[in-house]
């Protein structure tokens, strides 16, 4: 497995970002394949740690609500579990200390090409090496630097880099975010 070269990459390229142009560290831990009607069982199980960066508000991009850039790891806790990194953008949506935060981006993963289920003879891979990374999160700011996210992720191919299979695979979670 690639998993210390999947969370490396991540970590260099959170380091490249820079305090400058990062607005905070985030970090959680995650229920790894949650069942919903956006998946179907690829047998895997586990806990995810992620942990990552996330931008500013980036000004230039007003025009689409200044959102911000994010970039993270996730490990996951189960041998031969999925463990990727992932990059987009989210949008902090609230002006009081509730928010929601939506987001979108790309996920890079170290799952099997090609996985069937023995019991079903169902493809339970995840289709391709690239996947879409949906997100949304409902938040709260602790405090001026400190916010508190009960978030679901999900990564899968949407069917449009395999049109046989997609099974996807939802975690669902709590990060915390520190303001530098």
């Amino acid at each position: 497995m690639i998993r210390l070269p999947l969370l490396a990459a991540s970590l260099a390229f959170a380091s490249i970002a820079g305090p400058a142009a990062a607005g905070e560290i985030i970090g959680g831990v995650y229920a790894h394949a949650v069942d919903t009607p956006f998946t179907f069982d690829t047998g895997e199980r586990g806990v995810d740690v992620q942990i990552g960066v996330r931008s500013a508000p980036i000004e230039r991009l007003g025009f689409l609500g200044k959102p911000q850039a994010h970039v993270f790891g996730s490990l996951n806790s189960e041998e031969g579990g999925t463990d990727f990194v992932a990059a987009g953008l989210s949008w902090k949506i609230g002006a009081g200390p509730v928010y929601v935060r939506p987001g979108i981006g790309l996920a890079l993963h170290n799952a099997p090409d090609l996985r069937i289920d023995p019991a079903t003879r169902l493809r339970t891979d995840l289709g391709s090496r690239v996947l879409f990374e949906p997100e949304i999160a409902v938040g709260t700011q602790v405090s001026e630097r400190i916010s508190v996210e009960a978030s679901w992720i999900h990564i899968s191919n949407a069917r449009l880099f395999n049109r046989d299979q997609n099974p996807g695979i939802d975690m669902m979670g709590v990060r915390l975010g520190v303001r530098f």
